[in-house]
């Protein structure tokens, strides 16, 4: 015989096939029915993880419905594989973290999802709640290190879609030994005083696709960390936050490399960096490699084109021997706008490991609107073509 919470879930299944997106016969299971409640206290993450073990166990493609209102979950492992091929988050609502940072801080996450294929996240609110840690660490107290938003984890066939992330305690989104991933139309946003508030960190991940998304926070708009390879991204607004890095590379003395990447169409408002690769100066046998950065706008960004390989940022612990990463076969083409200061083109590169084959093509570049900008170069070697302003220093 069924459980009362079987036999409601079921019975809503055929309740709610109206919903936008949801095929004819998908099950659908709310997490309503399984006890969540739309307070924004009360917490709701054996609703969830509920929904989760019936949706995965499903022999078809299964819905998790997260209708209108305000739910608490202090946190939650998502957790395959699963039988269902398809299993969909469909978030009408808004899921809210913990006031109290110390319940997620120190394991890194606040929603994972993991070892699973064909999992999707569409639209909703994830509220991290981060304020509280973030003042912690400027006081300069004992705090954890902070939660992810939302992490996936050995997955493949994976899908966000108009999700808005607010206030993670530290990364909002993480795509950790993926494949096959698409996020787009998502909105990120976190103060520029955030602390290492990344929007969206990839690493050990292939074939990723970040499209058409507004991301402002206190760090990198998207990073992409060791083991990145074949990555797009197009029609993202950065700003506030340090700009799309590849990096930091080299922590290590063996980590895999980043290779085959494109960022086109992207536009930089008020941010410390623009377009950036960053290395620790140190020994390591990692790479970037096969990179296109084209069309990007810069207003006002403090470093719009920038190789960063003697990258330590807290002037400590730093071994400030050459960088041991090669970076190679990168190109800049039609990148334009304004720079917050004078040195728009910076390209300081391994003396153990030159940069080498680094084109820059009709790139156009002023210092705060109408002046004069100018260029750097350290151990960089390319060609240049086209309209290049400032002059180019390869």
């Amino acid at each position: 015989m069924l459980s009362k919470a079987v036999a409601a879930a079921t019975a809503l299944s055929l309740a709610v096939l109206f919903l936008p997106g949801i095929a004819r016969g998908e099950l659908v299971y709310n997490v309503a029915s399984f006890g969540a409640r739309a307070d924004g206290a009360s917490d709701s993450s054996a609703a969830f993880l509920k929904a989760w073990a019936m949706s995965c166990s499903a022999t078809t493609p299964a819905t998790i419905y997260v209708p209108s209102g305000s739910f608490l979950l202090r946190g939650a492992k998502f957790v395959g594989p699963c039988r269902s091929s398809s299993v969909t988050f469909r978030i009408d609502g808004t899921i809210v973290a913990p006031s109290d940072y110390n319940v997620n801080g120190h394991s890194g996450y606040w929603i994972l999802i993991r070892d699973v294929s064909g999992v999707s996240v569409i639209g909703g609110t994830l509220d991290g709640r981060g304020a509280g840690l973030w003042s912690c660490k400027a006081r300069g107290g004992s705090c954890p290190q902070g939660a992810t938003n939302l992490e996936f984890s050995n997955a493949d066939n994976v899908y966000v879609k108009g999700l808005t992330s607010l206030n993670s305690q530290m990364f909002h989104i993480v795509i950790n030994a993926c494949k096959d991933v698409r996020i787009q139309g998502v909105h990120i946003e976190a103060p520029g005083t955030s602390p290492n508030t990344d929007g969206i960190h990839i690493g050990e991940s292939d074939t990723v696709t970040v499209l058409g998304s507004k991301i402002g926070t206190g760090d990198d708009c998207i990073s992409l960390g060791p083991g990145s390879s074949n990555v797009w991204i197009e029609g993202v607004s950065c700003g506030p936050g340090h700009g799309i890095s590849i990096g930091s590379l080299g922590s290590s003395p063996n980590e895999n490399g980043v290779q085959n990447v494109t960022v086109s169409t992207v536009t930089f408002t008020g941010t410390q960096n623009g377009v950036r690769i960053k290395s620790w100066a140190k020994q390591s046998n990692g790479f970037a490699r096969h990179i296109f950065f084209q069309h990007a706008t810069m207003n006002n960004v403090q470093n719009p084109i920038i190789i960063d390989q003697s990258y330590c940022p807290y002037y400590s612990g730093c071994s400030n021997e050459p960088s041991g990463v090669s970076v190679s076969d990168v190109t800049y083409f039609d990148i334009h706008g304004t720079s917050a200061t004078e040195v728009a083109v910076n390209l300081d590169c391994s003396s153990e490991y030159p940069c080498s084959s680094i084109k820059l093509e009709d790139v156009k570049l002023t210092y705060e609107g109408n002046q004069a900008a100018t260029s750097s170069c350290r151990n960089a070697g390319g060609t240049s073509s086209g309209v290049v302003v400032p002059s180019s220093c390869l």
